[in-house]
């Protein structure tokens, strides 16, 4: 059994291209998820996650906050509540475009947890 508050999982900085976001790994496999891993994006206002694409999806849940989910040039916008699937393949994106942290879960394949 694995139980963890996000007070206890360190936020890290990404770079890459992205602006203003920090990443939690909440479950993966060595919490006993093989295969998978559930991450935590933090983007602070007017921050984003790097323009990019790979062969594998992304699963999104939207915990807080609004943005923008960009996928081959056209924006989706979300907010707290919304669920979302970029394709694996696609070029994506995700933008904040509010006034406070937009923060949401995204799980990916193991090997997309880069």
């Amino acid at each position: 059994m694995y139980v963890k508050s996000i007070r206890d999982i360190p936020s890290l900085p990404q770079g890459g291209g992205a602006e203003g976001v920090g990443k939690r790994v909440l479950i993966g496999p060595p919490q006993g998820w093989d295969g998978w891993v559930m991450r935590l994006f933090t983007v602070q206002p007017g921050g984003h996650s790097p323009a990019h694409a790979h062969p594998w999806p992304h699963i999104v849940f939207v915990h807080s906050g609004e943005g923008t989910v960009r996928v081959d040039g056209e924006d989706h916008p979300v907010a707290a509540g919304h669920a979302a699937v970029v394709p694996a393949g696609a070029h994506h994106q995700f933008l904040n475009r509010g006034e406070g942290e937009f923060c949401f879960v995204c799980i990916v394949p193991e090997q997309g947890d880069v």
